[in-house]
């Protein structure tokens, strides 16, 4: 039986979904890919070992180097569509049955599978040489070269303070430290094997696993060589764990002639996700979105009917790639391509959330209600009867847009001015990092703005 392989899932996300995770040094540059280069001496050792380690051919087409990626893989023969170009066998791969009876017995039922093959990898780092994951433990990457945003300082946090990943990166920081006091008793048993470790070394090995791992019928397991692929939000490169062959296999999706990259996608993630995951961004990344959040006023005498009304007929979840949802009073907004067109990319339920908001008496929201018990049980789906009030909610929204352009010009100009001589404590990489984050969502709030914009126009030019 094959099953799709699938990305680590947090506490704090939603179910996980299909996709591979694998590392974290990637350039935002666009830049064309540099020809593949000797491997770093580090790695040397690596595939030899990986060979006799597995006693198989691990794979026939595919050879380490280096692009403006960092590490990566590529064609070292002609790979056409459709050809399984690595397979990793099971045993070839870290999983939390690999962590020693001695210490999981110790384990609470609170521990995650992330926590414990952090454990694992941390145990091997202490082993050093004497390690049998040696060679691959050695390729892991240095925190020198992550730029996840749990790695950046309080300083080079405020660069992306406007942006929600601020949020999602210090929840993130609150949930690795819980982790951390959960194992913290199996540190001090067994001093020999977790000797020194910090919470930071934790929250370098935890952070390794979740950017590297898939769920998988053994909970979370890492697959070396494979973690060397670079991401591309175009391909559809698939990634099947076969659990009757006990292996885990690359398709290729397209093509590739020798010297080519291998490139597979991760997800269909916004760039503050690939930032919170992997620490890099994509220059033109079609998945990007943004959260606005939209509440209803204290003042509006109307509030508990409205709120009881959301809450009743509320949007069903959305749930995408960035394990990021639709829900409450916040909204994931994508870039609305055309402002003439649909507005798809402004959520339907941002919408029908404006449209309740802007009703003055109970008869209207009673109305709103009947509706959608009529229909599919979701509020004003549909555009408002009375034209004067469907312009007045798309009013409210292109308002509210607009201010949150504004607050972003005005940020994205302070972290501009602030860094360009890059202060001290800021990574020069990082505040080009969250200068290019917080622009490519100033993008999407301004495409938002030109349809609410257009949409309003065509409103008040017909006859009510």
């Amino acid at each position: 039986m094959l099953i799709l392989g699938v990305r680590i899932q947090r506490p704090f996300f939603a179910p996980s979904r299909c996709c591979l995770r694998i590392r974290c040094n990637f350039s935002t540059s666009s830049s064309p890919l540099q020809a593949p280069q000797h491997v770093e001496e580090d790695c040397v050792d690596f595939l030899p070992w990986l060979r006799q380690k597995a006693g198989e051919e691990i794979s026939s087409v595919l050879s380490v180097g280096k692009s403006i990626h960092g590490r990566s893989l590529f064609a070292c023969k002609p790979i056409h569509a459709g050809d399984c170009i690595l397979k990793v066998p099971y045993r070839m791969q870290l999983a939390p049955d690999n962590l020693l009876p001695s210490i999981s017995s110790l384990l609470g039922d609170d521990v995650t599978n992330v926590a414990k093959l952090a454990l694992i990898i941390l145990m091997h780092q202490k082993l050093g040489q004497a390690s049998e994951w040696a060679p691959y433990i050695s390729c892991l990457p240095p925190v020198a070269e992550m730029h996840s945003t749990i790695f950046w300082s309080d300083e080079e946090l405020k660069m992306i303070k406007i942006s929600s990943l601020y949020h999602e990166t210090l929840k993130h920081k609150a949930q690795i430290e819980k982790d951390f006091s959960s194992i913290k008793h199996v540190l001090d048993h067994f001093p020999e094997l977790f000797e020194d470790v910090t919470l930071d070394k934790f929250k370098h090995a935890y952070t390794l696993v979740e950017s590297r791992g898939w769920i998988s019928t053994r909970g979370v397991s890492m697959i070396p060589f494979a973690d060397f692929l670079n991401h591309d939000g175009f391909s559809e490169t698939d990634v099947l764990s076969d659990d009757f062959q006990q292996v885990s296999e690359v398709i290729a999706d397209q093509n590739y002639a020798p010297g080519d990259e291998i490139l597979i996608r991760y997800g269909k993630f916004s760039n503050a996700r690939l930032l919170l995951d992997f620490g890099f961004i994509l220059p033109c990344n079609k998945y990007d979105q943004v959260k606005v959040e939209v509440n209803v006023p204290e003042h509006d005498h109307l509030r508990s009917m409205k709120l009881d009304l959301l809450e009743r007929y509320a949007t069903p979840v959305l749930k995408d790639d960035n394990a990021l949802i639709s829900l409450g009073n916040s909204f994931m907004v994508m870039k609305v391509k055309s402002s003439s067109g649909k507005g798809r990319g402004i959520p339907q339920s941002l919408r029908a959330f404006a449209r309740v908001l802007c009703c003055t008496s109970p008869q209207e929201l009673q109305e709103l209600a009947m509706e959608a018990r009529q229909n599919d049980g979701r509020l004003a789906r549909v555009p408002l009867k009375n034209r004067a009030k469907e312009l007045q909610a798309h009013q409210f929204l292109l308002s509210r847009f607009n201010n949150i352009i504004e607050n972003y010009n005005a940020f994205i100009q302070s972290v501009i001015s602030d860094s360009c001589s890059v202060p001290l404590g800021k990574d020069a990489r990082r505040v080009e990092i969250a200068q290019d984050l917080l622009n490519g969502e100033l993008r999407i709030l301004e495409s938002a703005s030109a349809w609410l914009k257009n949409y309003c126009e065509t409103l008040k030019n017909k006859r009510f």
